[in-house]
């Protein structure tokens, strides 16, 4: 049994999926944002030392999102391709030895027990004097101790 769960089952996987995903969209808004507002005040000749300097270190910080978002989609991307190569694991069974002893069929007891029970009772006095065998072992025991005293 495999005890490793399937790949779109597994929580740590769409964490990552989805945090990955996440960190790229807020940095990919931050980016866009900052870099908007600080093109807009520049063209329009309004920009002050925050927008311009301040805008730049936003967009840096804004960037890491990105690139921790972009690295976190490669390795959920790799989880993904390295779990559809691994072998899954199969469950042995082993197989029967039919030619053991323990499993071997005694066929002349169940040749017995069909001609016997094909053969019609005659007589009900003649039925009633034989024993009625609970199952082909107890026959067989039977057969041969009659054999033996005669």
């Amino acid at each position: 049994m495999n005890t490793t769960p399937r790949l779109a089952r597994s929580f740590p996987f769409w964490l990552l999926l989805v945090g990955s995903l996440a960190s790229l969209g807020y940095g990919s808004w931050l980016t866009l944002d900052k870099l908007t507002v600080m093109t807009n005040t520049l063209n329009d000749g309004t920009a002050t030392g925050v927008e311009v300097y301040v805008g730049q270190a936003w967009s840096v910080f804004a960037a890491a999102f990105v690139g921790a978002g972009l690295v976190g989609l490669v390795a959920a991307l790799a989880l993904t391709v390295a779990k559809s190569f691994a072998a899954r694991q199969v469950e042995v069974v082993e197989a029967i030895d039919w030619t053991d002893e323990e499993y071997a069929v005694d066929d002349t007891s169940t040749a017995t027990e069909t001609v016997a029970a094909e053969k019609p009772a005659t007589d009900e006095a003649e039925a009633a004097e034989e024993p009625v065998a609970e199952t082909a072992a107890e026959e067989t025991d039977e057969r041969a101790a009659e054999s033996t005293t005669r």
